[in-house]
């Protein structure tokens, strides 16, 4: 499976941030994770970096519940960052929600691929990979 350079996890449960870095990690498929807490600190990031195509994360994991900035608000701002990116970053939502209103509404988002039921397993995370590799989204 090929490698990518950059995962980015938003999310603000520490323990499962850390279950899913450890995850990540031992796959040897990704060389750094950028974690943060909520969408706002994740979209000034973003911002930030949004023209070195280096810094940019290959994959978004998005969490839908935090303080500050949940994953719905995150994704609007996204929304009218997109074309200001160097390129195109898949956007899986990791979330605890089983709530089909949630399943709903993030199927009707272009930018998010999957909806995903925590907690994050090593399969999953290697269907994640399969499945970026094998589209190719930028």
């Amino acid at each position: 499976m090929e490698k990518i350079n950059t995962i980015c996890l938003i999310d603000d449960d520490m323990i499962f941030r850390y279950l899913t870095q450890t995850i990540i990690t031992k796959t040897h498929l990704v060389k750094d994770i950028d974690a943060f807490s909520n969408g706002l600190d994740a979209i000034n990031f973003l911002k930030a970096v949004s023209v070195n195509d280096g810094k940019l994360p290959d994959i978004i994991l998005l969490d839908l519940f935090m303080p500050i900035m949940d994953g719905w608000g995150f994704l609007k701002e996204y929304e009218k960052l997109q074309p200001k990116l160097s390129k195109k970053i898949p956007i899986y939502i990791v979330t605890s929600s089983i709530d089909p209103a949630d399943i709903q509404k993030s199927k009707a988002i272009n930018l998010v691929i999957d909806f995903i039921v925590k907690p994050m397993t090593k399969e999953t995370f290697l269907q994640i990979m399969h499945s970026h590799t094998t589209n190719k989204f930028h």
